[in-house]
């Protein structure tokens, strides 16, 4: 899964990295080295200018809110709980496959942060439990330096009890795309602990390396067809983690240090 990720790159490196089109200075972020659910994040996409009179897609950077809300619902309450879509479930999931076929995004960040979790506790977490423990995290980064760019999808919501010129009558939210993780050894390992991305944890964002990422933003790709090859894990090897403080464990924490790497686990953190 990806419940926590960095994000430290300019909107400008962004724009030129993806090959940006359209995007408004006065609406870019901060840097971000600790970015959690419900949290305001850049997002890469193409579609159509509003009220251009083009129909010609597009490619922007926008500002969305992690956590997709589903067109029908009633309520955004739930978003921070729709951070993550499984890829092999998309297609059929009612609150992701209207967004899997047209309204597909990258999610850049420097990497992710996810905590190493001890086979008895990864089993209850499997079964929807929860075990108390300091856990060490680990930062999962791509070992060329380059940005991680991860598949996302995103969602249109509307609340009716606002007038539609109200700034706040429309959400646009988002969710990060996870699959299996890798089981092959990591591209550079961490000179002790895990040595493959399954052993931290089994879930991790879906990757897509740059020459997929005009298929998987292209709207006019929408059929199970022309979708379903995208969702394929990228080669292995590509990946370095390491371990950092457990001081990202805290969401109100942030700063580059938060990355800063350790040459072990933390003192009193299960392993």
């Amino acid at each position: 899964m990806c419940g926590r990720y960095a994000a430290s790159r300019s909107p400008e490196e962004l724009a030129a990295a993806f090959g940006v089109e359209k995007w408004e200075p006065a609406e870019t972020l901060a840097p971000d080295w600790n970015v959690a659910p419900t949290k305001q994040v850049h997002v890469i996409l193409e579609r159509p200018l509003k009220d251009a009179e083009s129909r010609r897609p597009v490619r922007q950077m926008r500002v969305l809110k992690w956590g997709l809300v589903p067109s029908w619902v009633q309520g955004p309450e739930n978003a921070a709980r729709m951070i993550n879509a499984r890829a092999e479930t998309l297609h059929e999931k009612p609150s992701f496959k209207e967004a899997f076929a047209r309204r597909r995004c990258i999610v850049p960040a420097d990497g992710y942060y996810e905590w190493v979790t001890g086979a008895d506790e990864r089993d209850l977490e499997v079964e929807g439990k929860r075990k108390r423990a300091r856990k060490q995290p680990y930062f999962v980064t791509p070992a060329d330096g380059s940005v991680f760019a991860m598949a996302g999808i995103y969602e249109f919501w509307r609340d009716r009890t606002l007038p539609d010129a109200h700034p706040l009558a429309w959400w646009v939210t988002c969710s990060v795309v996870t699959t299996e993780a890798e089981t092959a050894p990591l591209g550079v390992a961490p000179a002790e602990g895990p040595r493959s991305l399954a052993d931290i944890h089994p879930r991790m964002p879906l990757m897509l390396t740059p020459d997929r990422w005009d298929a998987w933003l292209d709207p006019a790709r929408t059929t199970p067809g022309a979708l379903g090859g995208l969702l394929a894990p990228p080669p292995e090897g590509l990946m370095r983690a390491y371990p950092v403080a457990t001081a990202v464990s805290n969401v109100r924490n942030n700063g580059p240090e938060l990355l800063k790497e350790l040459e072990g686990p933390e003192e009193a953190t299960l392993f």
